[in-house]
């Protein structure tokens, strides 16, 4: 995250001694990435963060692989994963590769009993439905309906919702989740060309410390394995905090559209990218201007990325039933575009109100069996007239 934030109270110089106001020493933490080479903050816990007292279990969640080289368009219908009490169970893969994982949550609540940390991956958490509060030991973030939740890997988190009906869309990324370059100064500052700037953003708030000792279960993903680690101290201990290295949000709303005279190319739609994907925002924004303009996409060949569609809201002008919660996948190798009609349809046409997440990944995705269990099995064919 390419902004200055701190919380809490902190030391003037690193690295050097802290006590609380008992005289009792707090405990530095380096929280960063890349080894020492990139973004990074500076953690001071209560207690010392590394206090381990027992590993309960450790258990596979590794997608189950339904289709290994797959080259066949997809409609998976995503609100038609049901609902689960538990946050993490109720976490569902159903595409993915050596790069990323693509899922779909319906949590019924809170996690009460334990904390989370993904080890392997940043996470991107689009909330389709739902509200609450993401608590982390770097503060909380309040999020709500189009808010993107960008959390580094290592990021201890609960998430707690104040509704029962919630639906999440989400990405792990084995590559860090970065704003993209052409957006950005060399020093890191949004430039007026980009479509959001950094008034757009969430910061973490409201920094809870906890002073406690006792068993506090983490539940850990590392390389397909879940570990259930006991801590011996509150992992939200932290009294202060600077950096860089830290959760934030990002409202889909909050994107401003870039259009033109003729239909504009998806990178336009770019909010954040990694080494090996990009993703985008597509929001309601004015069709294209010129007289003879043809407001849906034109047919383009898949040769680089796959392409996964997530259907969020609105009339999704260049496809063909069409609902909240779908997800399409075009493959690379096979050129798609516009369902028969669309594009007569789309002329003359003004807005469009469509509200949608894309994700464009480098190498190709693997589906999974839940995958298949909400496949429509007919999407392929939409193209025939």
């Amino acid at each position: 995250m390419p902004i200055y934030h701190h919380l809490g109270n902190i030391p003037q110089k690193r690295h050097t001694i802290f006590k609380s106001p008992q005289g009792n020493y707090y405990y530095e933490q380096l929280f960063g990435t890349e080894g020492f080479n990139s973004h990074s903050s500076l953690l001071y816990h209560t207690h010392r963060p590394t206090q381990v007292k027992e590993i309960l279990k450790s258990y596979s969640v590794e997608p189950k692989v339904a289709i290994d080289k797959n080259i066949k368009s997809l409609l998976l219908k995503g609100f038609e994963i049901k609902p689960t009490n538990d946050f993490l169970e109720s976490r569902k893969t159903v595409l993915f590769n050596s790069d990323c994982h693509i899922g779909l949550a319906a949590p019924k609540e809170s996690m009460k009993n334990y904390f989370y940390k993904n080890a392997d991956a940043d996470e991107m958490i689009f909330i389709h439905k739902g509200k609450g509060k993401l608590k982390t030991f770097m503060g909380n973030i309040d999020f709500e309906y189009g808010d993107y939740l960008i959390i580094p890997r290592g990021m201890i988190y609960q998430m707690e919702f104040e509704t029962t009906e919630n639906r999440l869309f989400y990405v792990e990324s084995f590559a860090p989740f970065y704003t993209p370059k052409r957006y950005k100064s060399s020093s890191g500052q949004l430039l007026e060309h980009s479509p959001f700037c950094e008034r757009d953003f969430k910061l973490p708030t409201e920094l809870e410390t906890h002073d406690e000792k006792g068993d506090f279960i983490i539940k850990i993903k590392k390389e397909g394995m879940m570990h259930e680690f006991v801590y011996a101290t509150h992992p939200f201990d932290v009294v202060g905090w600077d950096g860089y290295n830290f959760p934030y949000a990002f409202s889909i709303h909050n994107f401003e559209p870039i259009t033109g005279r003729v239909h504009q190319p998806p990178p336009v739609h770019q909010t954040f990218e990694t080494s090996t994907f990009v993703v985008c925002s597509f929001v309601p924004r004015l069709y294209d201007y010129h007289p003879e303009a043809i407001p849906a996409p034109y047919n383009h060949s898949n040769i680089d990325s796959d392409e996964v569609l997530y259907y969020v809201d609105g009339d999704f002008m260049s496809r063909n039933n069409i609902e909240q919660g779908h997800i399409t996948l075009h493959p690379k190798g096979i050129p798609h575009g516009p369902a028969p009609g669309a594009m007569e349809r789309s002329i003359g046409q003004t807005i469009t109100k469509e509200l949608a997440v894309m994700v464009d990944t480098f190498r190709p995705l693997k589906v999974t069996e839940e995958a298949m269990g909400i496949d429509d099995g007919k999407y392929y064919k939409s193209w025939v007239e």
